[in-house]
């Protein structure tokens, strides 16, 4: 048996976490003496307690712990670690989300300051024949899964198609997801609707907003922000669902720098 210290410093947990372990009903020790009040600990006790310090260093609170340490079962263990498994990751790809934005916002910044300024332009959107597929999907980042989709469909059907593509984006505020998404591809006749693929002939727009906006996807959002405030200063209101064309990207550019959007935003004087 080992009193409390050289516990402590065989095992290389310090004195105060033996106590707090102790007073939390953890990890008591083997034997208390009922006239000194000293602490004895056993090497029988170290597996437990190197099973409990793991557990800490993993993130499990003291709850956790009591009921990982008291579980007999190694298939009940595993589990538990497989959940603990799951919300690390969890933890990392939301850290890794901050990550991003952080980083974006300090490019941003710069940009900021230069006042990157769009040439709006107002112009009139014929109707089109399109086949389109629209869906709910995570966020706006997972808009490739529809691409990815529509583009499979058009090339297995051998669908004769032109040069001009876009998504629409339906719903009426911002939503960080589920989002509902449209994305069309001009084509040469329409066919038969099939699997979820429409084809239609969509409505001629009288009057959108447009900006080019040159760069990587990142420029979006702020050349958004500069439509907003055109749209104000200029006194008109929105009345549809906004468009955005990626007239250059990932299909046909190996550079991000090198892309090249449209945004189109219905709009009428007020």
């Amino acid at each position: 048996m080992f009193k409390i210290g050289y516990f402590s410093k065989l095992t290389m947990v310090s004195v105060r976490m033996l106590r707090y372990y102790d007073e939390v009903g953890l990890f008591k020790p083997a034997e208390i003496d009922t006239f000194t009040g000293y602490r004895y600990y056993s090497a029988k006790q170290i597996t437990k307690l190197n099973l409990i310090v793991a557990l800490r260093d993993m993130g499990f609170n003291v709850s956790d712990i009591a009921i990982a340490v008291n579980e007999q079962s190694d298939a009940k263990l595993r589990d538990i670690l497989k959940q603990k498994e799951e919300e690390v990751k969890n933890n990392i790809k939301a850290e890794k989300d901050k990550l991003r934005k952080i980083t974006a916002t300090i490019k941003n910044l710069k940009k900021e300051k230069i006042n990157m300024n769009y040439n709006v332009t107002l112009k009139s959107v014929p109707s089109y024949k399109v086949i389109s597929l629209r869906d709910t999907i995570p966020t706006f980042d997972a808009e490739g899964i529809l691409w990815q989709k529509l583009s499979k469909y058009i090339q297995d059907e051998q669908i004769s198609c032109g040069n001009i593509a876009y998504a629409t984006y339906y719903d009426e505020d911002y939503k960080e997801g589920p989002v509902d998404i449209e994305v069309s591809v001009v084509v040469e006749k329409l066919l038969n609707d099939a699997g979820g693929f429409t084809f239609k002939e969509t409505i001629p727009i009288e009057q959108v907003a447009s900006v080019l906006v040159p760069g990587d996807y990142s420029n979006i959002a702020p050349a958004y922000n500069f439509l907003a405030q055109w749209i104000e200063e200029n006194e008109y209101t929105i009345y549809g669902s906004a468009r955005a064309l990626p007239l250059k990207g990932v299909c046909s550019e190996e550079n991000s720098h090198e892309y090249l959007s449209e945004i189109q935003v219905p709009v009428k004087k007020l």
